[in-house]
């Protein structure tokens, strides 16, 4: 069938329309025709108002404790951002996708984002086992997520940029910190039972024995795991220095309650637990009477004093509520958003192989943590910190490094 032009008003025919068309000065047709094919002939949700991107993490399951905080953090950003007058100037709107907690999901509803909502971006995933998940998806369908989760290296993708922190940076960082801060010696070694506690242990093992020193005991227990009292007798029997863990999501709720019910005193330090997973999201669900004492290896905690972040934390707060908390995933998960928009302005397009261009070298200036910056590598620049825990749920930063810590996922000796 002939496809006919409706008239705005009587009497107006074809050729009236056409004549008032060619009326039009040809610099402004090529102008917008030219704008048209940078930016909107993508193939992805933009159109000459909007941009689409996904927001995919657990808002279910035993992760959602931990996840929570990310999307709160990724709707602000989006919110700040369009308050500034949007990407390219359009508005971003996003569709929210619960991965609820389990992998198979994420990788399913990664594959709905890309394919049939074609958004220009995912900010998602927490753990390492998501990230897996849905890395295939995003890499055959050449979508590009923000990743906000320390994480254990051994990975570089052109489809996902790394705004949480690698081992290098987290892990070696707080061990040397344990060594010589607090003479640690003995490292007891307990996890969640996924790739990244595994992993990360691995890691952690090569490093305490270059450094001299001994792993007593390593145990691993499944998501959402909530009975710890063999594992504490254990850990009594054994007397380390140090627990090192990465237990995750709920299963901390009823580590640390066990650990203090067990008569563990953390403010003590006999043994001294130094986390790499528990931020304030997680001690808002364990009560601060119970992670009293330990220490956190993490790159932000949100009682930095710089004006960044306190920006950002009244930000938050207004947004999210007076007794919100600020974790440093969910830091990470604020910066995706303005990295991505950075790139895209750069690029002057959504188009995601040339943002891929441009990303590398993207800073922002204005990051609660302080100034980041994209590695070629796709991961960030950022300091090493350790955090104390106090009762009210916050941390004292006792330990920050002077430099930016390059990132170096693929360490050698470490793989």
């Amino acid at each position: 069938m002939k496809k006919t032009i409706s008239p705005s008003r009587p009497g107006t025919t074809r050729r009236t329309l056409l004549k008032g068309l060619a009326a039009i000065p040809a610099a402004m047709l090529l102008a917008t025709s030219a704008y048209a094919s940078d930016v909107n002939s993508t193939g992805l949700a933009v159109t000459d108002d909007t941009v689409t991107v996904g927001i995919l993490h657990s808002a279910t399951g035993t992760m959602a404790i931990s996840e929570t905080g990310s999307i709160q953090a990724e709707k602000l950003a989006i919110e700040q951002i369009n308050a500034s007058g949007g990407v390219l100037g359009r508005q971003i709107k996003y569709i929210q996708e619960d991965g609820a907690s389990d992998w198979p999901t994420f990788a399913e509803k990664a594959k709905k984002l890309l394919v049939k909502d074609k958004v220009a971006a995912i900010m998602g995933c927490w753990t390492s086992a998501s990230r897996k998940a849905v890395l295939p998806v995003m890499e055959q369908y050449n979508g590009m997520l923000f990743y906000p989760t320390f994480y254990e290296g051994l990975e570089q993708s052109p489809n996902v940029i790394y705004t949480g922190q690698e081992a290098t940076q987290q892990i070696l960082k707080g061990i040397d910190w344990a060594k010589k801060t607090k003479g640690a010696k003995k490292f007891f070694l307990l996890g969640s039972d996924y790739i990244w506690p595994r992993t990360s242990n691995k890691i952690a093992r090569k490093h305490i024995e270059k450094l001299g020193l001994k792993v007593v005991g390593e145990e691993y227990y499944p998501l959402g795991h909530t009975q710890f009292n063999s594992v504490i007798n254990k850990i009594k029997l054994k007397r380390p220095d140090v627990i090192f863990t990465t237990v995750v999501g709920g299963s901390n709720v009823a580590f640390y309650k066990q650990l203090n019910a067990a008569g563990i005193d953390l403010t003590k330090e006999k043994p001294l637990v130094l986390t790499l997973s528990v931020t304030e999201d997680e001690i808002l669900g364990i009560g601060g009477e119970n992670v009293e004492g330990l220490y956190a290896s993490m790159k932000y905690f949100q009682s930095l004093p710089n004006d960044n972040n306190q920006a950002f934390v009244k930000a938050f707060k207004k947004r999210w509520g007076d007794d919100i908390v600020i974790g440093d995933v969910t830091q990470a998960a604020y910066l995706g958003p303005w990295l991505w928009k950075a790139a895209v302005e750069k690029a002057g397009s959504f188009d995601i192989d040339k943002i891929r261009k441009t990303l590398p070298g993207i800073e922002l200036t204005t990051a609660p943590e302080g100034y980041v910056k994209v590695h070629p590598n796709h991961h960030l620049w950022s300091k090493s910190r350790i955090g104390h825990a106090k009762k009210d749920g916050q941390f004292d930063v006792v330990y920050e490094s002077k430099e930016l810590i390059e990132p170096n996922p693929f360490p050698k000796g470490y793989q």
